[in-house]
Formats: structure tokens, C-alpha cells, sequence
């Protein structure tokens, strides 16, 4: 699967693990050494995250179910607890830059691919 960010026509993750399960969610990133870029994580159904125990930094982005940004986090670094966010379907984690680098804004459309 891969996610296109609409609004800016830009590829935001070419390369998605999905984690769709509880078990897969709990996991997450966990013992990954990095994230490649275009590679990415797609968490289904979460509404908050945390990078306790990672080794390394992500950018994160939250959608709603109609597959809109609702709130991006640049560069957060491991040992932190991300916010609620209440009407989040999904969490996109991915290297940091990604954001910056795709203009990625709240209110921009997404596309899933492969769904």
C-alpha cells in the first residue's frame, strides 16, 4: 500500500507496513532501527501514540475517516507521548523531513492506494 497526499500531488509514503490488529499496533515500530525514506507505518483505528522504548525520531500524521490531515507532529523524538486526537481513523508514522518535505498541512486530502 501507498499514500498520496492529494492536495500537493505528492507520493507522502511509498512503501506501507499496516498494522491493523491489536497485536501489530502494540508493536508498531518497535525494534525497527530506522524508516527508509518513503517507508512508513499506517496505524488503523489509533487515536494517540507513543515512541517509548524507539530509537529514533518520526514524523507523524493523523486522518479522519474521510482520509484528511487533521493534525501533523514534525520530528518527534523517542520517549514522547503524542495527543488524543478524538476523530483520528489513522496515524501515519514516518521518517522525519517527510512532512516538511511534502508540504503535508492539515485539511489536505489523502489518498490510500492498494486498500
Amino acid at each position: 500500500m501507498h499514500i498520496l497526499n492529494e492536495t500537493r500531488n505528492q507520493p507522502l509514503i511509498a512503501k506501507a507496513r499496516v498494522a491493523d490488529t491489536f497485536w501489530l499496533r502494540l508493536r508498531g515500530l518497535l525494534g525497527a532501527k530506522s524508516l527508509a525514506p518513503g517507508e512508513g507505518l499506517i496505524l488503523v483505528g489509533e487515536k494517540s501514540i507513543h515512541t517509548l522504548f524507539m530509537g529514533f525520531a518520526i514524523d507523524v500524521v493523523y486522518v479522519d475517516k474521510d482520509y484528511k490531515v487533521i493534525r501533523t507532529q514534525e520530528d518527534m523524538g523517542p520517549y514522547r507521548l503524542g495527543p488524543f486526537v478524538g476523530r483520528a481513523s489513522y496515524v501515519l508514522e514516518m521518517p522525519v523531513g517527510t512532512i516538511a518535505h511534502t508540504a503535508t498541512q492539515i485539511g489536505d486530502q489523502l489518498r490510500f492506494v492498494g486498500e
